[in-house]
């Protein structure tokens, strides 16, 4: 069975760089969540993380620290750091409430 999740990978990439580059603040967003997103995806179809939910608060992580940055080192890149740190915020969001929210599996 074929995975779905390199193609979003594969589109996830150039839609959040270009958002970032052209300073575009949804498309940036959009992107990120894209791309992390598929790869939580990833993770977890192949075994490496139980639940998709603890890997996208890794990624929220990685996402506050970059654009932390981008936000406070360079008067220039502000508004693209602001961008990454609200993808990190969604992240986070949709981690910590499916961690604290979803039902548990359980195993048979």
């Amino acid at each position: 069975m074929a995975s779905p999740w390199p193609i979003f990978v594969a589109f996830g990439i150039p839609v959040a760089e270009l958002g970032i580059l052209f300073d575009v603040f949804v498309v940036a967003v959009g992107g990120l969540l894209l791309f992390c997103g598929s790869l939580t995806g990833m993770i977890r179809e192949s075994g490496y993380a139980k639940t998709a939910w603890r890997p996208l608060v890794v990624f929220a992580g990685l996402l506050f620290v970059v654009g932390g940055v981008l936000a406070f080192t360079d008067v220039n890149l502000v508004t693209r750091g602001y961008a990454i740190i609200t993808a990190g915020a969604l992240l986070a969001v949709g981690g910590i409430g499916g961690e604290l929210f979803v039902p548990k599996r359980e195993t048979i």
